[in-house]
């Protein structure tokens, strides 16, 4: 967690225009669904397992052995091996007596939280990442620890993201330099904040963020909304509210693979920008971008990508495209799912690489066929955790009113008609390509593990 402590001070450097008493409010935003175990005197007791740690495939099949659908039910989610009740049993089975020795289990950003407070905590947003709470009554799943002989007492106390959290304490104070005066806020999920930062607040706007994974992500206005563990479902950081996400695993990471393989001496931007002289559908080409396995809509680790309809013909540029395309077509799937429900949208948030690139962006408005906007000063999670903080303390009423002073959005792509024609043609195309090379794909990744040195 060191780490953290660092990044934190070098956040509060940028600010030495500041005297440590104006820093009246903290809150925070933390990668979802790690784990860190504290001992009766809350000291660590093994390093995080992070949100990419994917070790505990046992642990979820037995989960789902013992509880099937009662699960999905419960939390609304599929118990992912990312998540952290699956890194939980695996600790519980594999380190037997570091498990006895917990006292109490956290998430990273509350971790930090503790340290700065000596207050134990989490908020709602990542108590729903740890598929331990259950949803529909908003509390910790007593028949989900029953289940798996959990203690209660590893659960800490449930707060909402705009809760105040204790003050700064003595020793954090002189640690940091800030002041004893400054309040804290529980805050939040990642996506959680950076929804709020994007300002998705209510159920007509998605947003669209491309880092190394992509996320689709949804407002939600009620709990009764259950996508059957397909689409991951959490609380929001805003009170009484919710939200849905699918992930593609691989989006930015597909094109960052993609220009270190075949292009790793040139500028990433031109080398984006250069998707601009082929043409819509990439010259006959399509690109699957499962490199590291998928989670949405299909949650399948074995399966691979792809380029399909490779030719003679075909320049790099079109690769660059099929790739920028692929990517979308991805996250397109995930928009089926959310129409297939009913669900109506008219404008998408576009984050992340994808916000950077204006062709990117048109590709997005053409594919989604809606309108794609971006933001002036897009700053992520770290923006919706100040927003947490100003309206815990009670700068503003609500989100909403809090966004209009924060969020401001730049550019706006419109679909064009001929475009999106074409798109929903080889959309349909590029949905055959999971179920075609799923099989194929497994008995490769068979292959490479029966022979691998």
């Amino acid at each position: 967690m060191g780490q953290c402590h660092n990044c934190f001070n070098r956040a509060v450097n940028l600010t030495n225009k500041l005297k440590p008493e104006q820093i009246v409010g903290v809150s925070y935003s933390g990668q979802m669904h790690g784990l860190v175990l504290l001992d009766k005197q809350q000291r660590v007791i093994r390093p995080a397992m992070l949100w990419n740690d994917t070790r505990s495939s046992k642990q979820r099949q037995e989960i789902m052995a013992k509880m099937g659908h009662r699960f999905v039910e419960i939390t609304h989610n599929q118990p992912l091996e990312g998540f952290t009740l699956p890194k939980l049993l695996w600790v519980k089975e594999n380190q037997p007596e570091i498990f006895k020795q917990a006292e109490t289990m956290l998430l990273p950003k509350d971790y930090l939280r503790f340290r700065m407070t000596g207050k134990l905590a989490i908020d709602y947003s990542d108590a729903t990442g740890t598929v331990m709470l259950d949803v529909n009554t908003q509390t910790w799943s007593q028949e989900i620890l029953d289940a798996f002989e959990i203690p209660r007492t590893l659960c800490p106390q449930l707060v909402r993201s705009v809760d105040e959290t204790g003050h700064i304490d003595d020793w954090y104070a002189g640690y940091s330099g800030l002041s004893t005066n400054t309040q804290t806020f529980a805050g939040g999920a990642d996506n959680a904040c950076g929804a709020v930062g994007a300002g998705i607040d209510s159920p007509n706007k998605v947003l669209s963020s491309i880092g190394t994974s992509g996320v689709i992500l949804k407002y939600e206005p009620q709990k009764e909304t259950n996508y059957d563990g397909v689409l991951q479902y959490e609380d929001h950081a805003i009170p009484d509210a919710y939200y849905s996400m699918g992930v593609t695993l691989a989006a930015g990471y597909s094109l960052s693979w993609f220009k270190k393989t075949f292009a790793s001496e040139e500028d990433f931007t031109e080398v984006v920008q250069s998707a601009s002289k082929s043409s819509v559908g990439a010259n006959g080409l399509l690109f699957a971008p499962y490199i590291v396995g998928e989670r949405a809509p299909y949650a399948d680790p074995d399966i691979r990508g792809s380029f399909i309809g490779v030719d003679s013909s075909q320049k790099r540029h079109d690769f660059v495209r099929a790739v920028l395309e692929g990517i979308t077509f991805s996250f397109k799937d995930i928009l089926d799912l959310y129409e297939k429900k009913g669900n109506q949208f008219d404008t998408v948030v576009s984050i992340g690489g994808g916000a950077k690139s204006p062709l990117w962006q048109q590709i997005q408005a053409d594919v989604f066929n809606v309108r794609v906007i971006s933001l002036k000063n897009e700053q992520g999670p770290g923006l919706g955790a100040a927003m947490i903080a100003a309206v815990g303390m009670k700068w503003f009423n609500n989100f909403h009113e809090c966004a209009q002073t924060f969020v401001h959005f730049k550019d706006v792509f419109l679909p064009q008609p001929d475009n999106v024609a074409k798109y929903q043609k080889l959309h349909r195309i590029y949905q055959k390509i999971y179920p075609s090379t799923k099989e194929i794909s497994r008995d490769l990744v068979n292959f490479r593990r029966e022979n691998r040195d």
